[in-house]
């Protein structure tokens, strides 16, 4: 369902959050899973992931620099919108970020979470987060903010395009027309994906992107698969399959001599990605002699950027609800039911704490 154009006066790019140093770390951690029982020798063993890389994860310099990005694609398009930004578990925090909005007199404020799909930690969760923001802003502020949220992204042609550009370049780079694709997003617990419209998302968004790829590369004639990485939790809950590495290993045993391996369901290089992918299945890659490249998430190319200026100018300015596929545009207002809670509490993974969507992250 489409909701009416509302005068907003400030978008506020919203996101989850990662440590900018070593000593916040363990704090960002503890922030990902308050009230989950996550022991601290887990978080400890998770915290080296960081520490590797010095203590910091990519996703905020990577989130300033898409938002200087949409900044000047708005203003290029005459919009007198500034893009704010704020971050579920570390700093700038959410609250922090509508309260000084509304200080500042931005009293209506357009939400993009940089998640381009329905499931409970990628969207309700972050409409929960933004409504608990809205809440501290006014008891800080004494003023009444209200926030809506761009509709998820997966089937805009902004981000298909990309998408297919980036993959196309990664096959390029293995010199393949046969290579197959390992389309690549954070598993979740089934009694997530349930409830949400999660898988049935990414599959339409991969065939849209192979399609355009087989545009761009019209010698590639390989297969595709939707895989997934970052399955955590107790063995007894089961969870989205095959893993990424699982995956791999079979690619080599059917003959496979090269793969790419595209991150279709990051929207830049978080954790999950840096190692994941690059350390753990590029590992897994080099143990079964597959030549192997990895697509670059859509970050802050161009087409992207332009895309997300449209989905914001769909509910500033009524502009055109693109999308590409069967599924159409997603709606601008949830259904009460949409993407509720788990039927049962999953302790969350913290293999990789910075994606923004499923539990634990």
């Amino acid at each position: 369902m489409a909701q009416a154009p509302t005068p907003h006066d400030a978008v506020l790019l919203t996101s989850f959050g990662g440590p900018e140093g070593p000593d916040d770390v363990m704090p960002f951690l503890r922030n990902v899973v308050r009230g989950r029982n996550v022991p601290e020798e887990r978080l400890a063993d998770v915290a080296e992931h960081y520490h590797a890389r010095g203590g910091v994860s990519p996703i905020n310099d990577q989130n300033r620099a898409l938002q200087r990005a949409l900044q000047a694609e708005l203003d290029s398009r005459g919009h007198d919108l500034p893009v704010l930004f704020g971050n579920r578990n570390w700093d700038p925090f959410l609250g922090d970020a509508v309260a000084a909005a509304a200080q500042a007199g931005h009293h209506h404020l357009l939400a993009l979470v940089t998640s381009a799909y329905s499931s409970y930690s990628g969207c309700r969760q972050y409409r929960e987060d933004l409504a608990r923001a809205r809440d501290e802003a006014r008891d800080r502020t004494d003023v009444d903010v209200t926030i809506d949220k761009v509709r998820v992204w997966f089937n805009h042609p902004g981000f298909v395009m990309a998408m297919a550009e980036r993959v196309a370049a990664a096959l390029d780079e293995v010199d393949s027309d046969d290579a197959p694709v390992a389309y690549v997003t954070h598993s979740i617990p089934l009694t997530m994906a349930r409830h949400s419209d999660y898988v049935a998302q990414h599959l339409d968004a991969c065939r849209l992107v192979a399609a355009q790829v087989r545009v761009l590369r019209p010698g590639w004639h390989g297969e595709w698969q939707l895989v997934f990485c970052s399955r955590s939790g107790p063995p007894t809950v089961p969870w989205l399959e095959p893993d990424v590495n699982d995956h791999l290993a079979d690619l080599a045993d059917n003959g496979a001599t090269a793969v790419v391996v595209a991150p279709v369901g990051f929207m830049s290089d978080h954790m999950e990605v840096i190692h994941d992918l690059d350390v753990e299945a590029a590992e897994t890659a080099t143990e079964h002699d597959l030549r192997w490249a990895r697509a670059a998430t859509v970050g802050t190319h161009p087409t992207f950027v332009a895309g997300l200026a449209d989905l914001v100018e769909e509910r500033v300015a009524d502009g055109p609800r693109l999308a590409l596929g069967v599924m159409g545009p997603w709606h601008d207002a949830c259904p009460v039911d949409c993407c509720r809670v788990p039927d049962r509490p999953v302790a969350p993974t913290v293999a990789s704490a910075d994606s923004g969507r499923p539990p634990a992250e």
